[in-house]
């Protein structure tokens, strides 16, 4: 599955809208969220999600 940025961007903040409090800014945890919450298959597209939800969660704490 070919994944551009904006798919990234627009799964992710799919999760945060849907899942406000399920995110932290570990990225291990949120791997692991990513991975029970979607079907993605792709280790690289889930990695891809899930650092830019930690990244988000990081930027909103500060």
């Amino acid at each position: 599955m070919a994944a551009d940025s904006e798919n990234i961007i627009n799964v992710g903040n799919t999760l945060l809208e849907r899942y406000p409090e399920g995110f932290s800014s570990d990225f291990e945890e949120n791997k692991n969220r990513v991975e029970k919450l979607t079907d993605v298959e792709s280790k690289r597209i889930r990695n891809r999600i899930a650092g830019y939800v930690t990244r988000e969660r990081t930027d909103n704490a500060q």
